[in-house]
């Protein structure tokens, strides 16, 4: 483990106060990074972060010098900081996170420290434009001390984080478009969200036919297009690999994972599946999810493609148990997510699908844990 690695590592996730008066601090003590770039900001309940990595993706294309901040993870740290196109080099996050240790120290929570690590790194390489996403709302957000935020995007909005941001979808959207400053240009995937601006300069509406992806990158374009001031060819999006994001990762069976993590996502997954799983049968999925969720809502939004559902259960402390969600589902619980996702092999065959959903943190783990053994068999 490298010193930024055990820096981050040491970090509260959550417990200070809620605001922006430590970033501001902590930003001014580093010099202003944040002052170096222009930024499209994304905020919204699902797809910031395909729409971030689509949006990255044309504005390489159009020989801009980009960053791109995302979050969560499925890995490392470091895959949430992006410059030219491609994950941050480790000796430039290792710099960045540094030199926010030996300002910060242990007086900022995790995601202030990565984010001000990130406008750091996109100091050092000279990014033109970075295409940052929040991570908890908009108004309060580490992410909201951008003077030269010029596109904002809010990709659509859905009940979440309820104890923060509100109980509606009236209070959570506007937390979220509190991050449009006065004469700000807005992008929003959902038209009941242009009249809560009155602050805009302009707003652009984007609703397109297709897939949860195609409607991701149509609202990318639009912010790219409105940040760059001309029309940008789409093609380089049809690349853009997203982890975690409906990825195929086998097929005999056909695995596909997702990080789908509320009950939109949820529906917008299972909406997708069934051309993907077309003559598939049996479908097995592999669900894990934290107790705060609509746990029921997603359950039975996954039984309506699922023949049988194996419960299991992330690392997160915030998760609910196997057998509780088995409880819900109807199905097997298993609490080891590689044994659950064995099993849910085995139940597929050759011919069925495995779906492995509900929460990002159980990629993460399968992911890491298939490391680890790859690792171990490699140094045997």
């Amino acid at each position: 483990m490298t010193a930024a690695e055990r820096y981050i590592d040491s970090l509260e996730l959550f417990g200070m106060a809620f605001g922006l008066e430590r970033m501001h601090d902590l930003l001014a003590e580093l010099g202003s990074p944040e002052r170096s770039f222009d930024a499209i900001h994304v905020v919204g309940t699902n797809g910031k972060g395909s729409t971030v990595l689509f949006a990255e993706a044309l504005l390489q294309a159009e020989g801009v010098r980009t960053g791109a901040y995302l979050s969560p993870h499925l890995t490392s740290f470091r895959e949430r900081i992006r410059v030219g196109g491609a994950e941050i080099a480790p000796e430039a996050y290792e710099e960045a996170v540094l030199s926010v240790r030996d300002t910060a120290g242990a007086e900022v929570t995790q995601f202030e420290a990565l984010t001000a690590a990130a406008f750091c790194a996109f100091e050092a390489a000279q990014v033109e434009w970075a295409v940052v996403e929040a991570g908890l709302g908009g108004r309060l957000d580490a992410t909201n001390v951008l003077p030269r935020s010029r596109v904002q995007v809010l990709t659509n909005v859905s009940l979440e984080h309820t104890q923060l941001l509100g109980t509606t979808r009236e209070t959570i959207a506007a937390e979220k478009l509190a991050v449009v400053p006065e004469g700000g240009r807005l992008v929003v995937g959902e038209p009941e969200w242009a009249a809560l601006v009155p602050q805009a300069a302009e707003v652009a509406v984007v609703r397109a036919d297709g897939t949860y992806q195609d409607q991701n990158r149509a609202v990318a374009r639009a912010s790219v297009e409105l940040a760059l001031g001309r029309s940008v060819d789409p093609a380089p999006m049809t690349a853009v690999r997203v982890p975690g994001r409906m990825e195929v990762r086998g097929s005999e069976p056909l695995e596909v994972w997702d990080g789908a993590h509320n009950r939109d996502g949820m529906a917008r997954l299972v909406a997708e599946l069934p051309v993907l799983l077309e003559g598939r049968s049996p479908r097995v999925g592999v669900f894990s999810t934290l107790g705060e969720k609509d746990v029921a809502g997603m359950a039975t939004l996954l039984s309506g493609v699922c023949d049988v559902i194996v419960a299991t259960q992330s690392t997160n402390p915030r998760v609910l148990s196997a057998a509780e969600l088995a409880a819900v589902t109807g199905g097997e619980a298993e609490p080891d997510p590689v044994r659950a996702r064995e099993r849910a092999i085995d139940l597929a065959g050759g011919r069925g699908a495995v779906i492995v959903c509900g929460s990002l943190y159980l990629l993460h783990d399968l992911i890491t844990r298939s490391q680890g053994a790859e690792a171990a068999r490699s140094t045997a």
